[in-house]
């Protein structure tokens, strides 16, 4: 996703009254796609077809990365920004060797933080919902 197009998609999750974590949950729904289309396509020799799916998977990720706010995000911002430079790194391992594995690997850790913003996104969970709540998306531009 380059950034004209995550940019245009936030202004429209704005317009239509999404909040900022449903699209980051988008977002990793549209990364674990990817890698598994990325996967599948390796297992199935279709090199194109991997081709793409890499390029959209680390498209997210590097855009997810690129507006991490390291300030005001803290240790949260800082240990994501570790973790999506690994992410990206095994992603490029896989796609350099042909080789599934690491793709899996990254869909699990992106399942697993997807799982994480999807209860943030819960009603009872919302900030407006909580006086003590930070404010998730600090930690994003």
């Amino acid at each position: 996703m380059t950034y004209d197009a995550a940019r245009f998609a936030y202004q429209e999750m704005e317009a239509t009254g999404s909040s900022g974590v449903q699209l980051v949950v988008m977002l990793y729904d549209g990364a674990i796609r990817f890698l598994n289309d990325a996967s599948n396509s390796v297992k199935n020799r279709d090199l194109q077809g991997k081709i793409v799916a890499v390029d959209r998977a680390l498209a997210i990720i590097g855009e997810l990365q690129g507006t991490l706010r390291m300030e005001e995000g803290g240790e949260i911002a800082k240990s994501l920004d570790r973790l999506y430079t690994y992410m990206t790194n095994r992603i490029l391992d896989g796609s350099m060797r042909l080789d599934h594995r690491p793709f899996d690997e990254v869909v699990k850790l992106l399942t697993n933080l997807n799982s994480a913003w999807k209860t943030i996104a819960e009603p009872k969970y919302a900030p407006s919902a909580r006086t003590d709540a930070p404010a998730p998306l600090e930690i994003f531009g």
